[in-house]
């Protein structure tokens, strides 16, 4: 069958991956015009070329999004190459994630960078890494899912290690890279495992041969399927690969942390509902769901208790964010097969959500940090009189990611747990439920320090990053947004989620 592009339009097949070439170009550009001018006279023009490419990105998917590119109704999934990338509408949809987060997190760097001659490297390091996500999303062989887990991750080390003047972020980008070294070398080995039971790197292949049976060799992929899961855990943050996060989000730039904790931890979820979803049946020699239960349980109640018990706000959102990794880990581990849809949206949805109001609480860490407020809750005491825009939306944040209504946070994780109880693990959605109400509790804290608590000190506020302070509002602004606008959010999440359930 002719895969089609548009409905009106016929477009060549490769133009589905314009998102992600948009990035890709864009970085290139970066690189080109700072070898032209070296000495880095043009902050403003490497930045706005770095935000114009990540927009055009986000403009290209949301239009073939909203086109049916991919999907059912213009006749399907677009494959490439292969069949070893596919263009569908669930790719559609996390590719306009990583652009949304990719241009909110340059507009904000623009000003936390004010003083670095290096400003080039930064903004292409980061649209690589897109890049890597964006293919991430339409990986549908598990060779290209390798390649470009790599192509994301090998950038983020470099832009976690991206203050070579300071030993914490150094140290933090050696962990990270490390730890990175080490899961990558145990999902290399995962997918070594698989290919040797089926005879296939393509996921509807795997699937095709782990349905049938792989006779005497059950136990090689069932060992090849939970090694490629310990990979899929490293890149979200999930136990027992989490200890990374809290390091690596503390040492690296404030920005970088908002753009790993977002863009990275969503693509991670991307490759791995498709490889899951696509290339291993239920009965593939290994109960995977029960995997993802025990593993969504466990980590989002330790990344609750962890962030409960932290005197750094910074840290905090990287406990935090290791507690919602889990709440996305719902998506599949409520998974029950035909109708495992609606659930693997609502995840989908809560990763979007997340997107902005996560990116949004790290800016304004990477905003105190810009002012030299300090770390602590005590040094954000009084801040709220300062800044007291930049608290309401800090405020913003904090309730979405706690679930109260009526922000952002609340609606996705109610349909979430909705589509686990729909699924009939009611449980995992009491346990999420109170992990929430847990989380209230320092996410509160911050508010209350911002607000109510005195100042410990006199401190003065330097002048007003205008891009950062721009970037942390929009940010506050989209959380909101999302209400009035989450049920066609839901809606686009489940359909385009359906359409990969075998």
């Amino acid at each position: 069958m002719e895969p089609v592009l548009m409905q009106a339009d016929q477009l060549p097949t490769w133009t589905a991956l314009a998102p992600a070439l948009a990035l890709a170009v864009t970085g290139l550009l970066v690189i080109l015009l700072d070898s032209v001018e070296p000495d880095g006279s043009r902050p403003a023009l490497l930045a706005g070329i770095a935000t114009v490419g990540s927009l055009a990105s986000l403009g290209l998917a949301g239009w073939f999004l909203s086109a049916g590119t991919g999907q059912m109704g213009t006749g399907g999934a677009i494959a490439l190459f292969g069949d070893a990338l596919v263009v569908d509408g669930m790719a559609l949809f996390f590719q306009a994630l990583f652009a949304a987060v990719t241009a909110l997190v340059v507009v904000a760097s623009y000003d936390y960078l004010h003083d670095h001659p290096h400003r080039a490297e930064f903004y292409s390091l980061m649209l690589f890494a897109a890049t890597g996500m964006a293919v991430m999303a339409a990986a549908n062989s598990l060779a290209v899912a390798f390649i470009a887990l790599e192509l994301a991750s090998l950038p983020s080390y470099a832009l976690v290690a991206f203050l070579k003047r300071d030993a914490g972020s150094v140290e933090a980008g050696l962990k990270y890279f490390l730890i990175g070294a080490l899961s990558s070398s145990v999902f290399a080995f995962g997918i070594s495992l698989v290919y040797a039971a089926t005879g296939s790197l393509l996921l509807p292949d795997v699937y095709d041969a782990l349905s049938g049976g792989v006779e005497g060799l059950t136990g090689v992929a069932a060992v090849g399927i939970l090694m490629v899961a310990g990979g899929f855990a490293f890149k979200t943050a999930s136990v027992p690969f989490h200890f990374w996060a809290p390091e690596a989000y503390e040492g690296a730039p404030a920005p970088v942390s908002a753009f790993l904790s977002s863009a990275s931890k969503a693509a991670g979820f991307a490759l791995a509902f498709r490889v899951f979803v696509v290339g291993f049946p239920l009965d593939a020699g290994i109960d995977w769901v029960l995997l993802f239960q025990v593993l969504a349980v466990v980590t989002m109640t330790l990344g609750n208790f962890a962030a409960a018990t932290q005197e750094e706000v910074k840290r905090m959102l990287a406990y935090s964010s290791i507690g919602h990794a889990g709440y996305a880990l719902i998506g599949l581990a409520a998974f029950s097969g035909g109708a495992g849809g609606d659930v693997l949206g609502a995840s989908m949805a809560h990763l979007l959500v997340y997107g902005f109001m996560n990116t949004g609480a790290f800016l304004f860490v990477a905003l105190a940090e810009h002012w030299d407020v300090g770390r602590t809750f005590d040094d954000y005491a009084g801040l709220a009189s300062r800044a007291p825009m930049a608290s309401v939306a800090m405020s913003v944040f904090m309730f979405s990611l706690a679930g109260l209504p009526p922000f952002g946070g609340f609606f996705s994780k109610y349909f979430l747990f909705m589509g686990a109880i729909d699924a009939g693990f009611w449980w995992l959605a009491a346990v999420g439920a109170i992990n929430s109400a847990l989380s209230l509790f320092y996410y509160s804290r911050v508010v209350k320090t911002l607000w109510l608590d005195d100042a410990v000190g006199e401190f003065e506020l330097g002048s007003t990053p205008t891009a950062l302070y721009a970037a942390i509002v929009f940010a506050a602004v989209a959380t909101v947004l999302l209400l009035p606008g989450f049920g066609p959010v839901i809606e686009t999440a489940q359909s385009v989620a359906t359409t990969i359930v075998p």
